[in-house]
């Protein structure tokens, strides 16, 4: 059976329509362009280690002057290191930290900027927040070293924002950078990371609540602290195993991927050992790539976690693939 033909075509309605505008007045509402969110999700991603639960989270982002900072090659290398990943100085650099349910224990691996560096720092408590859990959860905290972005979060005003934690950090950097006299000696610029680590830790002093350890130690079953001395007197980074599986956090082991990965002999202005955290650099990268276990590190861009591999005379970083948790 033939079908017939629309009594009407689609230019006669769009006709008649116009008209019974113009008849009746009416006018057409303009739809108004949707505004900007202007807001991301919460900065945390989740993921699993065998048995423990890896929650990485952001504490913000800072601009880092990468061309300025970074010593051992020149400004000009740096640039061009930087624009090979689309990148340029200064570069947009993350803060993490990294929370671990081992099942027994909750474990903070670092805490951030807290109020130190400005707005766009010192998200990780409300990250936390956001991933579940609670600041009074987290039975321990393990600091990789005692730089204001990495303490930060530790304290408000004269309270212990984590009250019935224990912090654990290498004795060597405690010593360091708890001792006044090392503060009187200190050039005047650098003697606020002296006062800032003394006052985020009073708390858990005077609670005693900081404990701190020698070298390679293992902290809890499964997380076992590494010296990785050079960025400071008590560098330490951390190896996490469960199940046959390895995650090792670096610390500030390095601070560029764009560049350091490529070149690991560029170091940066703040070492206080350049040529000790090189080597200990070095060999993170070597020992990470043989290895091919998960690697994190407090500047990587978020979430932070992923793969090393070798890579001509360097490495080269793949960022660990997204899979939901099952």
């Amino acid at each position: 059976m033939q079908l017939s033909r629309p009594l009407f075509s689609g230019a006669f309605y769009s006709t008649a329509l116009a008209a019974l505008i113009s008849l009746t007045g009416l006018t057409p509402v303009a739809q108004a362009a949707a505004p900007l969110a202007s807001t991301a999700t919460p900065g945390f991603y989740r993921s699993m280690l065998g048995d423990f639960e890896i929650t990485v989270l952001s504490d913000g982002t800072f601009p880092f002057p990468a061309a300025q900072m970074l010593t051992n090659t020149s400004p000009e290398k740096v640039n061009k290191a930087l624009a090979r990943s689309y990148l340029s100085s200064p570069v947009i650099t993350s803060v993490n930290g990294f929370l671990v349910n081992t099942g027994n224990k909750l474990v903070l691996i670092d805490t951030g900027c807290g109020k130190f560096f400005g707005p766009s720092l010192g998200k990780l408590l409300s990250n936390l927040q956001a991933a579940g859990y609670q600041a009074e959860q987290v039975d321990e905290i393990y600091l990789s070293h005692l730089h204001p972005d990495h303490i930060g979060g530790l304290g408000e005003g004269d309270k212990a924002v984590f009250p019935n934690a224990t912090v654990r950090v290498d004795r060597q950097d405690a010593e360091h950078w708890l001792n006044p006299a090392n503060m009187a000696r200190a050039p005047k610029e650098i003697q606020a990371y002296y006062e800032r680590a003394s006052k985020v830790l009073q708390p858990y002093v005077e609670a005693n609540r900081l404990k701190t350890f020698d070298g390679n130690t293992e902290l809890l079953p499964g997380i076992k602290a590494i010296a990785s001395h050079g960025h400071t007197a008590g560098h330490s980074i951390f190896k996490l195993e469960s199940k046959g599986q390895t995650l090792v956090l670096w610390g500030d082991l390095m601070h560029v991927a764009a560049v350091q990965f490529e070149t690991p002999a560029v170091a940066i202005q703040f070492e206080e050992n350049s040529k000790a955290a090189t080597a200990q650099r070095q060999k993170a990268y070597a020992d990470a790539a043989q290895h091919a276990y998960l690697v994190g590190a407090a500047h990587l861009s978020f979430p932070a976690l992923g793969y090393v591999r070798k890579e001509g005379k360097g490495y080269a970083w793949t960022p660990l693939n997204y899979a939901p948790l099952p």
